[in-house]
């Protein structure tokens, strides 16, 4: 759905603007490429003015159809001298055009730009894959330079900065997202999701990022800069998070080589991150929700409903100054959703993260979950509980596992430890299978069912899974008195788990 050729950019965009009402989504790899053509799609829109006048407004503003409009409308008359053109020499669109002197030389593949394809960000590490000179379409380079710019990890560019533009243009700092979950509400068609994540700008909107050399001055690479303030949402969603030049094949349909480099860095307030939720950090700070390669979103599903139900229980009115106090001034529905039917307003919140070990890219993660206006604090006892469930249901399958590993290996030594408890611990299974049913438990509240009887009909099929992931785990054990006794102590081990007096109410009253 959204295509884009070099010199016809401009006019991609303003059809894709134009028609955001007849579309579902955005074209996207990965879902952090998606929300990286997102951003861009946002940031236009604040520089063209095209965005609710107010907080009391945004309601009715977000069901205005065709209220993008504007924004095509801007984009089409830009004048001549703002150049819109992904491969000018001298402004090129995103880039860093005073890299040209150096891309024939130092430039690498176009893998390069690809977050997933490059590995370690590290310049130490063998990078032969790099330099395979395979051309990238346009459209796809275009998609990831902007996902470097929202994503990219920290780690050491491939580029000498004592041969190209200081000592600097090396360190690459995670740019704005790629410490933090981005949470963004999904309407029915793009023109609702664009509208819905579009706030009122109380100041300047900002000016557009479209290229290094125009616009505001930017740092250079010969010290390290501190974090600029940005000069509003348009600035903040178009900000270059790398120092990027794209080099065309002969045709101007491919990218052959491609410069990465370090880009700005910003100074964040919490106005910047309208739309972050805080979790606790193990030391007990807290800190935006971060992406896990081990505690995967839905885990923390809650967080994201609290935030809406204590924005409309406010004393003193809401202010709309967060994504979730925006969606707390949509009205709740007189009259709650029969059984099985859907809410007359539905948003989906699509949670996404970039799970990054060190300087190396790991995996996206990324979760959808339902909200319905007047329906928070229902999908926030559906969330939490089931979020608690889960856990405990995780750790007696730990504890258990323990319990077998005591009786098959009385002597161990320290260091085997942990990879022979993993041979009896099916948590992985238990997660993988539970955010299945955790989703079918927010569906159900979605659609208005009994929140508790959905709770106690999740709990009955966690449990039950989970017994039986154990009993496929101890099946490894051998045919003989010893494994008979550590098959029999793991599952020992569970069931007592489950019938403590901390064992939630919900597993307690299904499993007695």
């Amino acid at each position: 759905m959204l295509t884009l050729d070099g010199r016809l950019v401009d006019l991609n965009l303003v059809k894709l603007l134009h028609d955001a009402d007849d579309l579902r989504s955005v074209e996207g790899g990965t879902p952090g490429e998606k929300v990286a053509v997102i951003e861009f799609l946002l940031a236009i829109c604040y520089a063209s003015g095209t965005y609710p006048e107010s907080a009391a407004r945004w309601p009715a503003w977000v069901d205005q159809k065709d209220a993008l409009r504007p924004a095509a409308e801007w984009l089409a008359q830009r004048p001549e001298d703002e150049i819109w053109d992904l491969f000018h020499p001298l402004e090129p669109l995103g880039q860093n055009s005073l890299l040209a002197p150096f891309i024939d030389e130092h430039g690498a593949g176009p893998a390069q730009l690809v977050i997933e394809r490059v590995g370690d960000y590290n310049q130490f590490f063998d990078h032969h894959h790099l330099e395979h000179p395979r051309p990238l379409p346009v459209a796809q380079a275009f998609r990831a330079m902007l996902t470097q710019h929202v994503y990219g990890p920290a780690g050491r560019a491939r580029i000498s900065g004592k041969q190209t533009l200081g000592a600097t243009i090396t360190n690459l700092a995670a740019p704005r997202l790629g410490t933090r979950i981005r949470v963004i509400a999904l309407g029915v068609s793009l023109g609702e999701t664009l509208r819905l994540n579009l706030a009122p700008v109380p100041g300047p909107a900002g000016e557009l990022n479209r290229t290094w050399t125009a616009g505001k001055e930017r740092r250079g690479f010969k010290t390290k800069p501190g974090g600029r303030t940005v000069t509003g949402p348009a600035d903040l969603h178009s900000y270059l998070g790398r120092s990027v030049l794209l080099r065309p094949t002969s045709t101007g349909q491919h990218v052959d080589r491609v410069l990465v480099g370090a880009g700005e860095l910003l100074a964040l307030t919490d106005e910047d991150m309208q739309d972050a939720v805080y979790a606790k950090k193990a030391d007990g700070t807290r800190k935006p929700l971060w992406a896990s390669a081990t505690r995967a979103v839905w885990r923390e599903a809650h967080a994201l409903y609290a935030a809406v139900a204590d924005a409309r229980s406010e004393e003193g009115g809401n202010d709309g100054g967060t994504l979730y106090r925006r969606l707390a001034l949509f009205p709740a529905e007189d009259v709650a959703p029969e059984p099985g039917q859907q809410p007359a307003r539905r948003v989906e919140l699509w949670t996404v993260g970039l799970v990054a070990k060190q300087t190396t890219a790991i995996k996206w993660v990324d979760g959808v979950f339902p909200f319905a206006p007047g329906l928070e604090a229902a999908l926030y006892l559906a969330s939490y509980r089931g979020s608690v469930i889960a856990e405990f249901v995780a750790s007696a399958l730990y504890k258990a596992a323990c319990a077998a590993w005591r009786v098959t290996y009385p002597n161990p030594k320290p260091g085997d430890k942990d990879a022979q408890i993993a041979r009896f611990d099916s948590r992985e299974a238990h997660w993988t299978t539970t955010r299945e049913s955790f989703e079918l438990l927010m569906e159900e509240a979605t659609l208005g069912e009994e929140v508790q009887a959905s709770l106690h009909e999740y709990a009955a099929a966690v449990a039950t899974s989970a017994r039986r992931f154990l009993t496929e785990c101890l099946d490894s054990l051998p045919r003989n008195a010893q494994g008979a006794k550590a098959r029999a102590a793991a599952l020992r081990r569970f069931d007592e788990e489950l019938a403590t007096a901390k064992t939630p109410a919900e597993l307690r009253q299904e499993l007695s």
